[in-house]
């Protein structure tokens, strides 16, 4: 769960959430002078009441005709005031709260494309969707509502009582006294409310993951006929959501409950006390009428007060939330004076290269030389576990090295541009991801607006373009979620005909063919030998046949590199490669 931040931390993100209102400074300022405009206008009416209500007691014929007309054409334009003022509050306002919605949600976004894998293995996606949605949706409400409810209320308070002290100030501070105690009753349900807020948010986000895991999903659970653990597992959370909500509003209930009781003694000490000053001549009846009407005034201010707290805390929840991820580390960047990546040959060098993950400290990867020359081959296997993919997500630095360093053709490449790093590596891995959208849209992907005639090509390439031509489409055919329409093969040949177009110098190849069947195994070889030929090629295999033509194998393990020669030279060894070759042989009869 989110910790909570103390009253610090909370001005903390203030100070840092005013940034945003800087490019919206003059809407702002506009929108307060409208709030002040309409609580003006709300100030006036008391008072004419008061100079109406007097003159009827007291000097009945000076309340002429034309003093009336006069009164209500002057109430008339405050009206027509107070509507314009509330259009653009209502409009123009809320638009400005959208703007900084927007604004927030392409720096959470930009932010995020900057983070590293490792970042993400340990984020569920669901709670960063909950974050990018529904939490800046509250930042845009609070951030409309926040500095015009808090001005509005204030100069309605202000006002009220600068006006009351003027008729009869021990009466006013007799009222007034009660509000200490509502600003006490407020601070304390608010301290209670604060945390639910919290909770309800992160409950939200880990129902999203939930869904979301299950509907993407959805065919391994049918197929194992779970629907019903699905369901078990979704209202578990569901229910725990409704207990949060539930003791939220118990909270509100006594939150709003202590405010209707201080309003009726505000009422209360108003009828009582108005009436005893009434009795002893220290008021005049339209003061206390004027009186009555202030109150309710002042009573309605507190009561949207009360009705903004919970906007209040959902947007200071939601700015919290956004928070905590723009303060997550970008420990993947370009540094000092880096610069673009220029290769001449394709060779790349790990020297003394060590890495662990940085959440367990586990060492994965440790000394670990090696010199793989422009153009070849070279293959890795071993053991799950035992560093393979790791090893690879350095290169393109998916993960940076924990020791030492990795050069491509003489150039370190943390002191190169990354756009151009991964600009010049390809990949192809065993779990093919493709958007959704078009055949042609996901192999265009690969170098964005490249011409229809290249993408054709490429597929060509690949070996994709015939079954491409026999969908309904063509290039054209919707893929589905995640290319859910088309088989592994066909999958697969897609993402071969992506890394065919984007024409890297140095690929990388992930268990490419190990999902497949046998026919589209040999259609998927064929078509990655065809895209190895002439580049630096990493190949990781765990079907040992598949590489046996590789110019160079190497066997990881936990003790790092064990083994390295071709096929032939490892299999005359009879180390480790011989007995992974032979046991994998002997399965395959």
């Amino acid at each position: 769960m989110d910790s909570i931040p103390s009253n610090k931390g909370r001005k903390g993100l203030v100070r840092r959430f005013l940034p945003y209102f800087s490019k919206y400074k003059a809407i702002l300022i506009f929108d307060l002078f409208c709030a002040a405009l309409t609580t003006v206008c709300e100030l006036v009416l008391p008072l004419l009441v008061r100079y109406v209500t007097d003159l009827g007691i007291n000097d009945l014929g000076a309340l002429t005709l034309g003093l009336v007309l006069k009164i209500g054409a002057l109430y008339l334009f405050l009206c027509l005031v107070d509507a314009g003022a509330t259009f653009f509050r209502a409009s123009i306002g809320h638009i400005m709260g959208a703007k900084m919605e927007t604004d927030m949600r392409s720096d959470l976004f930009a932010h995020l494309q900057k983070l590293s894998f490792q970042y993400f293995d340990n984020m569920k996606v669901g709670q960063i969707m909950s974050r990018i949605t529904s939490d800046l949706f509250d930042v845009t409400e609070f951030a409309h509502h926040c500095p015009e409810e808090i001005f509005m209320a204030g100069v309605k308070i202000i006002g009220a009582f600068a006006i009351l002290c003027g008729v009869n100030v021990p009466l006013t501070l007799i009222v007034f006294s009660v509000v200490p105690f509502m600003v006490l009753a407020a601070a304390y349900f608010n301290l209670k409310m604060r945390d639910q807020f919290r909770r309800q948010r992160s409950q939200i986000g880990e129902i999203n993951a939930q869904v979301e895991d299950s509907l993407l999903g959805v065919r391994v659970v049918k197929s194992f006929a779970n629907e019903a653990l699905e369901t078990e597992k979704f209202e578990k959370g569901n229910r725990l959501f409704y207990n949060i909500k539930r003791v939220r509003y118990y909270l509100m209930g006594g939150f709003e409950a202590s405010n209707r009781m201080f309003d009726g003694l505000m009422h209360l000490l108003v009828l009582l006390v108005g009436a005893l000053f009434l009795m002893n001549g220290s008021v005049r009846p339209a003061d206390l009428v004027a009186y009555m009407l202030y109150v309710g005034t002042l009573i309605a201010s507190v009561r949207q007060l009360v009705q903004f707290a919970e906007q209040f805390q959902q947007g200071m929840t939601g700015i919290e939330r956004f928070f905590q991820i723009m303060d997550a580390d970008v420990d993947i960047f370009d540094g000092p004076g880096a610069r673009p990546l220029k290769i001449t040959a394709g060779g790349v060098h790990f020297e003394h290269v060590g890495f662990s993950y940085a959440d367990d400290g586990k060492q994965v990867l440790s000394e670990i030389n090696l010199d793989v020359k422009p153009g070849q081959n070279v293959a890795l296997v071993g053991p799950s576990g035992s560093g393979k993919t790791t090893l690879c997500n350095l290169i393109p630095r998916f993960y940076d090295v924990t020791e030492g360093r990795v050069l491509i053709d003489g150039q370190d490449i943390k002191n190169v541009t990354l756009k151009s790093l991964r600009e010049q590596i390809g990949f192809v891995q065993q779990d093919v991801y493709l958007f959704s959208g078009t055949v042609f849209e996901n192999i265009q992907y690969g170098r964005p607006g490249a011409s229809r005639e290249d993408v054709i090509e490429a597929a060509k390439q690949a070996g994709a373009h015939e079954f491409i031509m026999d969908l309904s489409n063509g290039y054209d055919t919707y893929v589905g979620e995640r290319g859910v329409k088309l088989s592994g093969g066909q999958k697969q040949r897609v993402s071969i005909a992506r890394a065919f177009l984007k024409n890297p110098p140095i690929m990388i190849l992930d268990e490419a063919t190990s999902a497949l069947d046998n026919e589209s195994e040999k259609i998927v070889q064929e078509s990655l030998e065809k895209l190895s030929k002439g580049r630096t090629t990493f190949t990781i295999a765990h079907r040992l046949t598949t590489i046996q033509n590789a110019a160079v194998i190497l066997v990881l393990t936990e003790k790092g590199i064990e083994e390295k020669g071709t096929h032939q030279e490892l299999m005359a060894k009879g180390g480790v490669y011989y007995h992974l070759y032979s046991t994998y042989s002997g399965e395959k009869e």
